[in-house]
């Protein structure tokens, strides 16, 4: 049971990382079409923003983190091992990047973010070093 768990875990990381990758590159183009005061793709953008947060981006998140927590009961020593430490701050950091990305849809839908698309570019990349320390981490166990 433990390595169905596992896999459903891995594929909700999957999901999770994809719609925290592309929800801020739609950020960036919707900061585009501010400046550009196109209304009808600030609309556009919105829609999708709000589609994927709500439908996978949520989702993910949850499915991640109930697995998460069913594979660290099912194996209470890892929360004993340094590398755990590490990676379940990286994941907290990262849920709250997930809220922070809620801030900016809602800041979105007010027509009330001020941040500029290069803002938007460099702040989707902050999950890929999460994802990278997460990834050797939980493969390789150091510490």
């Amino acid at each position: 049971m433990y390595l169905w768990i596992k896999a459903f875990h891995l594929i909700a990381m999957v999901t999770w990382f994809a719609a925290m990758f592309y929800l801020p590159r739609l950020y960036v183009y919707h900061a585009m079409a501010r400046d550009q005061d196109d209304q009808q793709a600030m609309t556009y953008f919105l829609t999708m923003e709000r589609k994927l947060y709500r439908g996978i981006m949520m989702p993910s998140m949850v499915v991640l983190l109930v697995l998460g927590g069913i594979m660290l009961y099912l194996v209470p020593g890892w929360l004993s091992q340094g590398w755990m430490h590490i990676k379940l701050t990286l994941v907290a950091l990262l849920v709250a990047y997930h809220h922070v990305c809620l801030i900016y849809l809602k800041q979105f839908a007010a027509q009330r973010c001020q941040r500029s698309s290069r803002y938007f570019r460099i702040f989707n990349e902050l999950p890929v070093i999460a994802l990278l320390a997460i990834v050797v981490l939980a493969v390789l166990k150091p510490f």
